[in-house]
């Protein structure tokens, strides 16, 4: 009886020390620079919305957010690496709808969106957009641009963020429900194929708003249409794609934060809370106006529900739509 009880007591007083020293680590967190991985290159959507994020929260936090871009397979091989990080409360993963559409496009993928990461929070949902190259593309609106790809099979390439990335996608339900071709060209991120839009080497692309958005205000590109049932925040003389003509196209590109699975939950507690004052405050909802979005209200469980929902929904337009790895 006295062997038990001991026992017992010696599990509760370790139990509470564990308690202790989680409480303790998340009251001093961080005492070291946190890093964001961000797994595509620089000048994509989620870097667009990762570089102004990580500067306030620097400020808020007293401790820098470093952003670590590790692009390839589309964004699977930093998701990759983020899964495996050590769960210390040190590493986030800044992740996109692409994480979504992964699993359906990678078979051998060797971790689980849904059970290697504790989701943290929505931080951005912004509406996908059709936009050419005004130089190479003979159309300025997309009834105009119908109109010539109908006539024109083939003739026109769109570039994308890589196999099995919204972009990707996006362009191949666009395809699908328009009875159109055109050729899809993959490359590592969304910053490169958007340079060789701009650049003319690809004629259209169906990006997510927030990268595109500066590009667009300046002339380079043309926008045709945003894939949402309303007009985006920011963007009043972009019509919808319904608009255009196309009442069953809508598509947003969104970007969340996760933690690795095993991260102190009174940490992860803590970065959503500092998210919440950094996503409330006037610098990011007027960067976010201008990114094209507004301000999201997703967190924890909810934000992981979501997620899980947008992974049944994207493997049934992989079936649909037949995409393949190029």
């Amino acid at each position: 009886m006295n062997q038990t009880f001991a026992l017992t007591r010696r599990a509760l007083l370790a139990a509470i020390s564990l308690g202790l020293a989680a409480m303790a680590q998340a009251q001093t967190w961080p005492t070291k620079p946190v890093t964001f991985v961000v797994p595509f290159p620089a000048g994509g959507g989620t870097d667009a919305f990762a570089r102004p994020l990580t500067a306030v929260l620097s400020k808020q936090m007293g401790k820098q957010v470093i952003i670590d871009n590790k692009g390839g397979a589309g964004g699977t091989l930093g998701a990759s690496l983020a899964a495996k990080a050590a769960p210390d409360g040190y590493t986030f993963f800044m992740g996109a709808v692409h994480h979504a559409i992964a699993p359906s496009m990678y078979p051998k993928l060797d971790y689980n969106i849904e059970s290697d990461f504790i989701p943290v929070g929505l931080i951005s949902s912004v509406p996908q957009v059709i936009v050419v190259n005004p130089q190479r593309v003979p159309a300025t609106d997309l009834k105009g641009f119908l109109d010539y790809v109908r006539k024109n099979p083939g003739k026109l390439n769109y570039g994308s963020a890589g196999n099995g990335t919204s972009h990707h996608l996006a362009g191949e339900l666009f395809k699908l429900q328009t009875q159109t071709f055109i050729t899809h060209i993959p490359y590592r991120g969304a910053g490169p194929a958007l340079q060789d839009l701009i650049g003319g080497q690809v004629d259209v692309m169906f990006d997510g708003l927030g990268s595109s958005a500066t590009h667009i205000k300046n002339g380079r590109i043309k926008a045709l249409a945003v894939g949402s049932d309303k007009r985006a925040p920011g963007f009043p003389d972009v019509l919808t794609a319904a608009e255009g003509g196309v009442p069953t196209y809508q598509v947003a590109t969104w970007y969340g934060l996760w933690a690795p699975k095993g991260t102190p939950k009174e940490v992860v507690a803590q970065m959503q809370a500092e998210l919440k004052k950094a996503l409330n405050s006037d610098e990011l909802k007027n960067t976010w106006t201008g990114l094209g979005t507004s301000t999201p209200n997703l967190w924890g469980d909810d934000f992981g529900k979501f997620v899980s929902s947008e992974v049944k929904r994207w493997a049934s337009v992989v079936k649909a739509s037949g995409a393949k790895l190029d």
